[in-house]
């Protein structure tokens, strides 16, 4: 857990270049894991949700929102997960595999319904645009 609230007192300024290459190479993996529930059941399982320096360092990781760290991300729906492992509850529940299961049914149907529903909307969008362009030449 390098960085901020992993253990190691970060102090800005401190790192060298190549050094905060890796730190960002490192908690970009990290934050990217997240996006696997059963990644989160094996936290979990081994109580690493109740260790108070990785919860701050679960804090100290929604730096991620921001647009200019967000555009570097493969799996966007890690940020919902970060977010959701803010609160104790959701991260007690993850002991649970079932809870894993769940959570991942439910991402592989969120993603089967979003393409469904991306091809639709481009469909739409691509009517209007065909609309828009026989109005301009009649």
């Amino acid at each position: 857990m390098a960085g901020r609230g992993g253990g190691i007192p970060y102090v800005p300024g401190t790192e060298s270049d190549e050094q905060q290459k890796i730190r960002f190479q490192v908690e970009l993996e990290f934050v990217q894991c997240l996006a696997n529930p059963n990644y989160l059941n094996f936290l979990a399982q081994r109580n690493y949700f109740k260790i108070p320096a990785f919860i701050n360092y679960l804090k100290y990781l929604q730096y991620w929102k921001e647009q200019k760290y967000a555009k570097f991300l493969k799996y966007p729906q890690c940020l919902h997960f970060l977010e959701l492992l803010q609160y104790e509850h959701f991260r007690k529940e993850l002991v649970n595999a079932q809870c894993a299961k769940f959570l991942d049914d439910q991402q592989l149907l969120h993603w089967q319904h979003y393409q469904r529903k991306r091809m639709e909307l481009l469909q739409t969008q691509a009517e209007i645009n065909q609309q828009k362009q026989e109005k301009k030449q009649s």
